[in-house]
């Protein structure tokens, strides 16, 4: 047998913080053993968790490996102005007007990553190349 992914793991600098962001971003639950302070913290995502490790250097540069979210029941746009509203950033808007394209956005500690649309909308697009 093959292996599978457990965890996508990401250093931070406050695990618990980071994933109850994460927690809502995803509306997905944090380990029941998780409190504020411990020094690493679980979204248990369906499929793969997501998992925090507290590390004591800064982010600094580019992420060399990011999440695309895929927003399942509000459209892309929508999804972009929650998660504004949960505290992200807007890093780089890539948004046409024919409704293509994805918004790069940042975490609560400047991790990068992505929304794309809905799979509704690509569906609506689906002759745009």
């Amino acid at each position: 047998m093959t292996s599978l992914i457990r965890h996508i793991t990401i250093d931070c600098a406050d695990a618990f913080a980071l994933a109850t962001f994460w927690s809502k971003v995803l509306d997905a639950p944090l380990s029941d053993e998780d409190n504020p302070g411990d020094p690493e913290a679980l979204v248990e995502a369906p499929g793969v968790g997501v998992l925090f490790i507290q590390v004591p250097e800064a982010k600094s540069v580019k992420n060399r490996v990011h999440l695309d979210l895929q927003p399942q029941d509000r459209s892309r746009d929508e999804e972009v102005e929650r998660l504004l509203e949960l505290g992200a950033a807007l890093v780089a808007d890539h948004r046409k007007p024919d409704g293509t394209g994805w918004a790069l956005m940042a975490d609560i500690e400047g991790n990068e990553f992505c929304v794309e649309r809905s799979a509704a909308e690509r569906e609506k697009t689906s002759w745009v190349q």
